[in-house]
């Protein structure tokens, strides 16, 4: 693996752009999660998150455009099947990144890729120095609780869409989609800062007797290891037993009172903000450009619709407000089982059945929970 080239992502990121542009996506500022110096080439993907200036009128429209968008950047070459593994994570507006409904967590971690420069420093400025909130701990936490306890399965990263060097790739994973993100969270939880990404957590938390981890993994990150790399298996024996040691330096959880408000809106928006591009994502893992797999990824949407569903369950409590009530009805369009091809299908017959309630969903604005 090699540290990724100035122009590599920038360039990814200049080219989704014009995509998004040339489809009428109509983003008003595009991020991705991580910073540049987390983004390794040939092996990281870039996450996009979408911000427009309001609701569209049709969120079912806007989604085939999307995905259109993204099936044109994917085409544009090879390596993009990697590169652009799947299309935005997020789309939120411009008022509830304003507002700060985006969880400060999330938007602690974003790079600019297009938009105001003096709008996004000052969300993420706002994201860094506003209060701990339980919102935090359930963001950490829930990266931790993702991988660790045997969660992580290196065989579930896939290589399906891996065009060079599979065994680096291997190595990638036990250092990029495990140790690194679990150490980022255990930073952020042990320091109660909110740290902007996987290199500056290994840069600058290292606890007494954690240093050598933390440059063990980030010379694997940019090449800087030994001179024959460890194999994938015996470097993630190795990433068990730091983040055992790591684990120890974080608290237990605590939880901060008075904050249902705060978190009623916050979990709306993001929750919103993320089935507001499952179509596009359903769109384009049903049918992908030739050669890419997309198998993996469906049967990973799983997990973030049994989430969503959740939240949505919570957020609707007893029915009591018109909000409430809405959040009710979105959440038994959700599935919540494993997810096929044959599920994302009927999932989006079921939304465009029930079109009106899932447009209503998508541009509620919060802030109707308590009667």
């Amino acid at each position: 693996m090699v540290m990724v080239e100035a122009p590599l992502y920038p360039g990814l990121g200049a080219l989704y752009e014009r995509e998004l542009d040339a489809h009428g996506v109509g983003a008003a500022m595009l991020t991705h999660k991580w910073q540049p110096a987390d983004l390794l080439a040939p092996h990281s993907d870039i996450d996009v998150r979408i911000l427009i200036p309001e609701a569209p009128t049709d969120w079912e429209e806007w989604n085939h455009r999307l995905a259109a968008a993204h099936t044109a950047a994917v085409g544009r070459d090879i390596s993009h099947k990697r590169l652009l593994e799947h299309p935005p994570g997020f789309a939120f507006t411009m008022v509830e990144a304003d507002g700060r409904f985006v969880s400060a967590p999330e938007l602690a971690t974003w790079s600019l890729i297009s938009g105001s420069v003096r709008d996004f420093q000052r969300w993420k400025s706002r994201a860094q120095m506003a209060p701990w909130r339980e919102v935090d701990e359930r963001f950490y936490r829930g990266i931790l609780q993702a991988r660790l306890g045997g969660r992580y399965q290196l065989a579930a990263d896939s290589i399906d869409n891996v065009v060079e060097n599979v065994a680096a790739y291997r190595r990638h994973c036990v250092a990029w989609h495990y140790l690194a993100p679990c150490w980022f969270a255990a930073a952020a939880l042990a320091t109660r800062t909110r740290c902007p990404g996987k290199t500056a957590a290994l840069t600058q938390w290292r606890p007494d007797g954690l240093d050598g981890y933390a440059e063990l993994f980030l010379g694997h990150a940019d090449n800087r290891s030994d001179a024959r790399p460890r194999g994938p298996r015996h470097l993630l024996r190795t990433a068990h037993v730091a983040l055992e040691a790591a684990m120890r330096r974080v608290p237990d959880a605590s939880s901060t009172v008075g904050e249902c408000g705060i978190h009623a809106d916050t979990d709306w928006v993001m929750t919103a903000g993320m089935l507001r591009v499952r179509v596009a994502r359903w769109l384009y893992y049903l049918d992908p450009p030739p050669g890419v797999a997309t198998e993996y990824l469906i049967r990973r949407e799983a997990k973030e619709l049994r989430s969503a569903a959740g939240t949505l369950n919570a957020l609707a409590a007893d029915e009591t407000t018109p909000a409430q009530r809405l959040a009710a009805r979105m959440a038994r369009l959700v599935p919540t089982g494993p997810t096929t091809a044959g599920t994302l299908r009927a999932t989006l017959a079921l939304w465009h059945q029930q079109r009106s309630t899932v447009q209503d969903f998508l541009s509620h604005i919060p802030g109707d929970f308590h009667p």
